[in-house]
């Protein structure tokens, strides 16, 4: 051992106090590290809670808009099915109207039934449209298959294939749904 190497008696009593302080403050640090940990514990549940719950206000809002949705929907088509069924009467009151031959239709006595079947179609479309049931326009259209429905292809010169030169049953919309496909008649190349 060299000279600088020797234990100075004084400093190894200052050595052994500091090894008494560092033992007694152990438990002291311990518990700190103890409560780092807890807090680090503790935030990591508090981001994780504020994930949670940033995720369920994320999902009650999601749910609240389609419920609104689903309400507003049902308000609009809630007819459907009724306006189905009233098609049905509006179909055979245009055949009873087309069944009437034009020589009757002058005639004193069939012009009263004429005229009270011709104002019930009227109060008719008057009530479609205040319920926001609309005809689907076919004749001279291009073929559109999600408002018309070809039933058969018809030769025709003049028209181009695939436009709709005849409407077997008029097709009806109910807001912006489609109620009821047009039955057409579709123009094809003459053989």
């Amino acid at each position: 051992m060299s000279d600088n190497d020797q234990i100075d008696p004084g400093k190894t009593g200052e050595a052994e106090d500091l090894r008494e302080e560092t033992a007694e403050a152990a438990p002291e640090l311990a518990e700190h590290d103890n409560a780092n940990d807890r807090i680090a514990k503790l935030e990591k549940q508090l981001e994780e809670a504020n994930a949670a719950t940033l995720y369920a206000q994320a999902e009650m809002q999601n749910v609240r808009r389609r419920a609104e949705k689903e309400a507003k929907d049902a308000r609009a088509y809630a007819v459907t099915q009724f306006a189905r069924d009233v098609l049905s009467v509006a179909d055979n009151l245009s055949r009873a109207l087309g069944a009437i031959p034009n020589e009757l239709r002058g005639d004193d006595k069939m012009k009263g039934l004429v005229t009270g079947l011709e104002a019930t179609g009227r109060e008719l479309e008057t009530v479609f449209t205040r319920h926001g049931i609309a005809k689907i326009s076919a004749m001279g259209e291009a073929l559109d298959p999600n408002r018309h429905q070809a039933m058969m292809e018809v030769p025709n010169d003049e028209a181009e294939p695939g436009t709709i030169v005849q409407e077997i049953q008029t097709g009806y919309m109910l807001n912006d749904r489609l109620l009821r496909p047009a039955l057409v008649g579709v123009a094809k190349k003459p053989d």
